[in-house]
């Protein structure tokens, strides 16, 4: 009988979204859906997971998976592996299950697909390369379980009604593991709905001109309401913004009901982030940016001088 893990990130509030997604597709891949959730709320965790589709959940609220990287966890997740055999492991594509996976794959000998957008069964999964032109159908071998680290948003988290048996997890890690500690967790302040949960995202990029200017794109976010302000990773890297708002390739994937792309050229890795959006407005000067030909609604003009008046316009509507 298949048997498909999900390697659940967590945060304070619980299961991250791309868990959730995961565990969506994995009932779709084998009849035995099982968890891996270590790290402090892990317990607490499980009754999500199990609701999206985990019968088990192998937890740990052990605070070493989240005071060390990804040493520790991709040690106890080799054992849990070796005891249970599955044959594939979904990982999200974050920060620290990459470093997981790359861990575990480097123990078992196992073959890790990066970046997939989609899973086909046991043996196959389905990526995008050349910034979301061409896709690409990856055949799996080498020993189980598969290892495939799958991009947020990839597919959308439908609730299966199930419970989990939580199975508790010791964490029995050798010293020599723990090594490269966090020494310190910045949380950055958020107001408004997160990027990725946000019905409308209003993307601002180098055609801004300067970092003051994404002051117009938070006023329009604030009229229209449930709406969220991202970036191009070119005002990323100029540092007008942090790499928390970063959309693209190397940033986050967003798949609102309308985004809205101010002065953003539509560089391929750019687009990779947003092009499954419903709709997808853009303003730009340039009348053969790639991103007009991307968009549903194309405004050519001077954005500093488009926003303030469709602003202007929104909150007389609303008044």
């Amino acid at each position: 009988m298949a048997k498909v893990w999900v390697y659940a990130d967590i945060g304070p509030e619980g299961p991250r979204p791309s868990a959730l997604e995961l565990l969506t597709k994995a009932r779709d891949l084998a009849d035995t859906v099982e968890a891996v959730a270590l790290g402090p709320g892990a317990t607490g965790a499980a009754a999500a997971l199990g609701d999206y589709g985990a019968k088990t959940v192998y937890a740990s609220d052990d605070p070493v998976f989240g005071e060390y990287l990804g040493q520790p966890a991709a040690h106890v997740l080799a054992r849990l592996v070796a005891e249970h055999v599955p044959n594939l492991i979904m990982f999200a594509t974050t920060y620290d299950s990459r470093d997981v996976a790359g861990r575990l794959q480097a123990t078992t000998g196992s073959t890790l697909m990066s970046n997939a957008t989609d899973v086909l069964g046991l043996d196959r999964a389905r990526t995008e390369i050349l910034g979301g032109t061409k896709i690409v159908d990856v055949s799996l071998g080498g020993p189980e379980p598969r290892l495939v680290l799958v991009r947020p948003k990839s597919f959308a988290a439908e609730p299966s009604g199930g419970t989990a048996n939580v199975v508790p997890v010791v964490a029995e890690v050798p010293d020599e593991l723990l090594k490269a500690h966090r020494v310190e967790r910045h949380e950055e302040p958020a107001s408004g709905p997160k990027l990725e949960e946000a019905k409308v995202v209003i993307a601002g990029g180098r055609g801004l001109q300067d970092p003051t200017n994404f002051a117009l794109l938070e006023r329009l976010a604030a009229v229209i309401g449930n709406a969220a302000v991202g970036a191009s990773r070119a005002v990323v890297d100029a540092g007008w913004i942090p790499y928390s708002h970063q959309i693209g390739q190397t940033g986050k994937t967003v798949k609102p009901e309308v985004y809205v792309a101010v002065g953003i050229s539509g560089a391929t890795q750019h687009v990779v982030g947003m092009k499954q959006s419903k709709r997808i407005v853009a303003i730009n000067k340039d009348p053969d940016a790639p991103i007009l030909k991307l968009a549903d609604l194309g405004v050519v003009g001077d954005a500093l001088s488009f926003l303030p008046r469709l602003i202007e316009a929104i909150e007389a509507r609303e008044s």
